[in-house]
């Protein structure tokens, strides 16, 4: 079997899509323990990926500039090529987007033996971006999220990798923060997410703060977010809004918390990659963005999804009784 000494993975946004990548870092280290492995990503979420023993280097760009200065794509190229020197053996983009695609090329390819490789046209939305690549992965695009992540970042290694494999991973997300002024027993709620029709109601997430009786803290990002938390924080004497912090903090949050109850969004997923006890609650979003656990658990509303075009009017989440919720919490397993 090839060994692949220099292995670049190029994912680069969005903080869920990250962490449900992460995954496939450690059983990459288990097969090749003297790889090296560097990760392109966007500059804003750089903080999810820091403190990974298995990742050898960040290397962060900023397609976001572009958009406000469209000459800023030649500074942006400048710093790819300046990635590209590093002589990868392997360049995989895990993301799938023709703009991933595009970056996998510049960085990749550079010495004989090297590939690019990526997911096939059928198994991406976007399906240009397969002509970059100069392998395939094949898996379904409606299949589970963390399972196409891993197949198509150890695939191309010679790696295979069983759902048991991934229910049995060890923690991959770290910091270097130690939390100290926060109570020493409280669960999370993350209220927020990119889309409204994704959000659990406020007014719910009172409810189960009163049912369940235990210091909560809320997690938010944006000021509508905040304003939302501190009416939260008004009505409930079991809730206390968090200061906003960095990506750093807020894994540190999570890690010493007893349970985070959250919306689809990055923050939520973080508890999986923590090994925290977490239940992730879905609406117009499909559950299999998610691996169920013993100790983590997901609650769906009863409305139907198209893998293929989401609904973003979908409000169904709304319709969740809270006794539902506290039903699951019930299923974890301590």
């Amino acid at each position: 079997m090839e060994f692949f000494l220099k292995i670049c993975i190029v994912k680069l946004s969005a903080m869920g899509d990250i962490i449900h990548a992460m995954v496939a870092l450690q059983f990459i280290k288990q097969h090749y323990p003297d790889s090296t492995i560097d990760w392109i990503v966007e500059s804003g979420f750089k903080g999810v990926l820091e403190h990974n023993p298995d990742i050898n280097n960040i290397l962060t760009i900023d397609l976001k500039s572009v958009k406000q200065n469209k000459m800023a794509i030649f500074k942006q190229i400048s710093i790819l090529k300046q990635y590209g020197k590093n002589n990868y053996d392997v360049v995989i983009d895990a993301q799938g987007l023709i703009k991933s695609a595009i970056v996998a090329k510049i960085v990749g390819a550079r010495i004989v033996g090297s590939y690019i490789s990526g997911f096939a046209k059928d198994s991406i939305r976007e399906s240009f971006a397969a002509l970059f690549y100069d392998k395939h992965t094949h898996i379904a695009y409606d299949q589970n999220t963390i399972d196409r992540n891993v197949k198509v970042i150890c695939e191309p290694l010679g790696i295979k990798v069983t759902s048991e494999d991934i229910i049995n991973k060890k923690r991959f997300l770290y910091s270097n923060t130690t939390i100290t002024d926060l109570l020493p027993k409280y669960n999370l709620f993350v209220i927020g997410s990119t889309w409204e029709s994704r959000n659990y109601p406020k007014e719910k997430f009172i409810q189960l703060a009163e049912k369940l009786q235990t210091p909560t803290y809320i997690v938010w990002g944006s000021e509508q977010e905040k304003q939302k938390a501190i009416f939260m924080e008004q009505q409930s004497s079991y809730l206390h809004i968090l200061p906003k912090g960095n990506l750093n903090n807020l894994k540190a949050v999570i890690e010493n918390c007893e349970l985070l109850i959250g919306n689809d969004t990055g923050p939520t997923h973080m508890a999986w990659g923590l090994n925290k006890p977490s239940i992730t609650i879905f609406g117009p979003t499909p559950t299999n963005r998610v691996y169920i656990t013993p100790i983590n658990k997901v609650v769906k509303s009863s409305s139907k999804i198209n893998h293929y075009k989401l609904d973003k009017n979908d409000f169904s989440i709304n319709e969740i009784e809270v006794d539902e919720i506290i039903q699951t919490i019930n299923t974890i397993k301590g």
